[in-house]
């Protein structure tokens, strides 16, 4: 299988964007550069504003998939629920059942041009053809979505966790075990990631009732980052507490007094004070 490499031209101006606050304002270039797969979105509004059929109209063919293109749109136009959130999985697994008729190695190669695509919407349809595909074994899964855990873009990162969240709960205890590696690595956007894609409750995603029910599971995970550097982890940390303190108030308060005892920074009260948000409004 042969990868077509396209080449556009982005102006410095585009690139520099700040990004539009309504879909209305996105301008048509940008809008366009997105929908061939050649620009990343800035924000979320861009992010949600890619229409993923005719950003499909275009990959497909990068990676030799012109006879996927349109029964895949008709099956997209049949679903019920035609969102970002349900697009993006579908799109991928399509891919992925298609590519597995074809011989090891244009499957390899065709999902790392995908994973590497200018478009992080590209990216995000790869890092479900890897959580959906279970053909791989749950630590086989979070290897290959290391490296999309460390994506600089923030919808790839996003995408990924849920990508992977319905195999850690399946096997929570591995999925903690495996864990505790990332939680130490030097790129924050790994560490947040592994605090996302085990939160309790968590955004746009199912809830994992086992740590609802025993969030001192994952205790040692979250430990290690109870004084976390990055802003970006401490908020997660925080949420993933307040999370917790829905279901389990007491544990959550013993927790966040042991961190403030063993670690009275900067850092660490900005945690407690997040995870402890639920329980102040309540009078806790």
């Amino acid at each position: 299988m042969e990868q077509q490499h396209q080449s556009w031209h982005v102006s410095d101006k585009v690139l520099a964007r700040k990004g539009a606050s309504t879909a209305a304002d996105i301008p048509e270039e940008v809008l366009e550069l997105l929908h061939q797969g050649a620009l990343e979105s800035v924000n979320l509004t861009e992010w949600l504003a890619v229409d993923h059929v005719i950003l499909l109209r275009h990959v497909l063919p990068e990676v030799g998939l012109h006879k996927l293109v349109q029964p895949l749109e008709l099956k997209i136009n049949q679903l019920k629920q035609n969102t970002t959130m349900k697009i993006i999985p579908f799109i991928a697994e399509a891919i992925r059942v298609e590519l597995q008729e074809h011989n090891p190695q244009d499957f390899t190669a065709a999902i790392n041009f995908l994973s590497a695509h200018r478009s992080d919407s590209v990216r995000c349809w790869a890092t479900y053809m890897i959580g959906l595909n279970e053909e791989l074994s749950l630590e086989e899964k979070l290897v290959q979505m290391k490296p999309f855990a460390a994506d600089k873009h923030f919808g790839v990162r996003e995408i990924g966790w849920m990508a992977v969240r319905e195999s850690i709960i399946r096997d929570l205890p591995a999925a903690i075990s495996l864990y505790r590696s990332w939680v130490t690595d030097p790129d924050a956007n790994v560490r947040r990631f592994v605090i996302e894609s085990t939160r309790p409750r968590g955004v746009w995603c199912k809830h994992i009732e086992q740590l609802k029910l025993e969030p001192e599971l994952a205790l040692p995970l979250l430990e290690c980052v109870n004084s976390d550097p990055a802003k970006y982890v401490q908020d997660s940390v925080g949420n993933w507490l307040n999370d917790a303190s829905k279901a389990k108030p007491d544990w959550v308060l013993q927790v966040c007094d042991d961190w403030l005892r063993a670690s009275d920074t900067k850092e660490t009260r900005r945690i407690v004070a997040k995870a402890k948000r639920t329980l102040a409004k309540q009078g806790q």
